[in-house]
């Protein structure tokens, strides 16, 4: 992705890019219909005002955060929590491509592992990594201990010697999985689960917007998504206005039914 004439360079492995590259303005335009948990929304607010007090916290010998992992089911906005916060921070997020980054010989793996932090260590920027997981799992029950060990103990020393301006940001579907020694390294743990009825109502509010729709639809849609994740209710509502725009009429009942049966979300 274009980097706005920057000439800092995102890390490669054998020629191919192992990240992709977000500037703070493009991470604004992404979070415009996130909808946070008031719970998370305050961990986030609260680790922004400490960055924005870092001489006051250095005074008090008190370490600042800057290392958050996010746990809970798909598509329940862990992603979008770090466009967030690189769009608070003014940040640019850097997205890594696990692909990229795992080779068949894990000693390339860890090598590139190491290469992703020095290079937020260099350039500040929100540093995320999703499915944790594939890199950070437990070295305990698994067929390639010796193998995976190596590219955990080198996690661990990144972590450990993570500091300067940049955030690292990781989320996982599988936190029983993670090593127990990376689960300690991070200062920060959020949680997300599938949105109750209140958020429901408040992210498909923000998926209608202007579009006109019949009264109630709101409420009828929030009842038919229930179990849904906030991924699930993105592509049923946009599925229910294009059947709207194609009868030119308003989104109706009809139109979110007809959705969610032909997008079928795995809910239970």
């Amino acid at each position: 992705m274009s980097k706005n004439g920057s000439n800092t360079r995102l890390p490669r492995a054998k020629g191919i890019d192992m990240a992709a590259y977000y500037a703070a303005k493009e991470c604004t335009r992404k979070v415009k219909r996130m909808v946070l948990p008031p719970r998370n929304r305050q961990i986030v607010e609260e680790f922004i005002a400490i960055l924005g007090m870092k001489e006051k916290f250095e005074r008090h010998d008190v370490p600042i955060p800057n290392k958050v992992v996010m746990f809970g089911p798909p598509g329940t906005g862990k992603t979008l929590t770090a466009f967030y916060m690189a769009s608070r921070l003014e940040l640019p997020l850097i997205l890594v491509r696990l692909d990229a980054i795992i080779h068949s010989h894990l000693g390339e793996t860890a090598s590139n592992v190491r290469k992703i932090f020095e290079y937020a260590k260099a350039s500040p920027c929100v540093l995320f990594l999703d499915e944790f997981d594939a890199i950070a799992r437990t070295r305990e029950n698994n067929d390639e201990v010796k193998e995976m060990a190596r590219v955990v103990n080198t996690l661990l020393q990144c972590l450990d010697e993570f500091e300067g301006d940049s955030i690292f940001m990781a989320a996982t579907n599988l936190e029983a999985e993670l090593d127990n020694a990376i689960w300690r390294r991070f200062d920060t743990k959020m949680t997300y689960s599938l949105p109750d009825q209140a958020r429901r109502e408040q992210y498909i509010s923000l998926m209608l917007g202007d579009f006109e729709h019949e009264d109630g639809v709101r409420e009828q849609a929030s009842a038919r998504l229930t179990g849904c994740s906030y991924a699930d209710m993105e592509q049923i509502i946009l599925k229910a206005k294009r059947k709207a725009i194609i009868e030119d009429s308003l989104l109706r009942e009809q139109h979110i039914d007809e959705a969610m049966a032909e997008y079928q979300p795995k809910i239970g």
